[in-house]
């Protein structure tokens, strides 16, 4: 059996812009929202890049590269076959500021006002080319897009590629960039964006969720290829499971069956009971449909006597980041795994009596022991991705 190993982590927040600041930042129970998004403001493309590769590329790449960065300096794969790396970067939207910027242009100036640079910024798939020409990836490389569930998704399939022998490295993920005008106004226009710009996940005061932004990505390994160069593995991506609600393109099936598909798929895949899962870091959106059918959901799958363990959202926190956070969350994770401690819910203060679990809200919470976590992510179309991480 081939066994998977994370080498490497990246992340680009609203807390910070890497894996232990942005994981001190949501054990100080600090926010990374303002002015009703949870924006980078302090993010810096040319920190990581060129004035002109930042001028050449959108948001959303700036925030891959520079996770992936991150992520690629950690596990230092010096020496590695280019041939046998890969890379698999997804997005919700891709580079929806570019496409704004240059409709407005095309509308306001005609033909000549648009970029040449238009398509290559513009497309999904941008930050996976940008990233293997960095590190002279020369193997499989592409982006997956399953709105709110690609990150998870991003990392599950590169978990499979190495299983399949199609890599023995590869750098996985998801970015976002949709703080736009065009983009605000549409989820407002949804009725999906909170009204009173608070995320909450699970108060009986929620209303919607807070848009985000940023970037997560892992570098994954075959553990043999991995521990044959000496490398420092951080954990283990011990399961990956995948469903359809085949219900409705927005709304999540009302008794979570996929929800409940995903989960338990992935902890098939993983080899592992329920009871083995010390802490799961739910999609908890602060949506009232998502939290109340993803606590029922886990319910399902850990039992509705006590049986579930804790549970929190990142997004009370940072927002919800779209096709990039599944992978953040991933990276909070496997973060809690390492330090032995459980990152808590803000914003909890009126429980939803439909809402029950043990959410945190107290936390930040020490586990000792804690070995095994699980990660959901469940996106409009109703596509789910579920992961579960393990210690090294």
């Amino acid at each position: 059996m081939t066994e998977v190993v994370i080498t490497g982590r990246g992340v680009v927040t609203s807390l910070g812009e890497s894996p232990d600041d942005f994981f001190d930042a949501l054990l100080g129970r600090r926010s990374g929202i303002a002015d009703g998004v949870g924006a980078c403001t302090e993010f810096d493309a040319e920190s990581v890049m060129t004035p002109k590769e930042a001028r050449r590329s959108d948001r959303f790449s700036h925030f891959a590269i520079a996770a992936a960065q991150q992520a690629w300096d950690e596990a230092a794969p010096e020496g590695f076959d280019p041939e046998r790396a890969a890379v698999i970067i997804g997005t919700g939207v891709g580079g929806l500021g570019t496409l704004e910027r240059e409709t407005l242009a095309w509308l306001n100036e005609g033909d000549r006002a648009v970029s040449p640079m238009f398509v290559p910024m513009m497309m999904p798939n941008a930050a996976a080319g940008l990233i293997a020409m960095r590190f002279g990836i020369e193997g499989p490389g592409f982006s997956v897009a399953s709105a709110c569930a690609t990150g998870g998704h991003a990392i599950g399939e590169g978990k499979r590629m190495i299983e399949r022998g199609d890599a023995d490295i590869v750098i996985a993920g998801g970015s976002e960039a949709a703080i736009t005008n065009v983009c605000l106004a549409a989820f407002k226009r949804m009725g999906a964006m909170s009204k009173s710009g608070l995320s909450c996940p699970f108060d009986a005061r929620r209303d919607g969720f807070i848009l985000g932004e940023g970037a997560g990505v892992f570098v994954l390994e075959r553990e043999d290829h991995a521990r044959a160069r000496g490398a420092r593995i951080y954990g283990r991506l011990a399961g990956y499971g995948a469903s359809n609600d085949a219900f409705h393109i927005t709304m999540p099936d009302e008794e979570g069956r996929g929800a409940i598909r995903s989960m338990r798929r992935a902890l098939e895949d993983a080899g592992a009971q329920p009871q083995d899962v010390g802490y799961i870091n739910a999609h908890g959106t602060s949506t009232p449909y998502n939290d109340r059918i993803e606590t029922l959901a886990i319910k399902s799958v850990f039992g509705d006597n006590g049986g579930a363990p804790p549970v929190s959202s990142t997004k009370s926190a940072i927002g919800h980041l779209l096709g990039a956070a599944g992978a953040v969350e991933a990276v909070v994770s496997l973060s809690a795994i390492e330090r032995g401690i459980l990152p808590p819910t803000l914003n909890l203060e009126e429980p939803d009596p439909e809402c029950d679990l043990d959410y945190v809200p107290d936390g930040p919470r020490e586990a000792p022991g804690l070995t095994t976590v699980l990660s959901n992510s469940f996106g409009f179309g109703g596509q789910n991705a579920t992961l579960v991480l393990t210690g090294a």
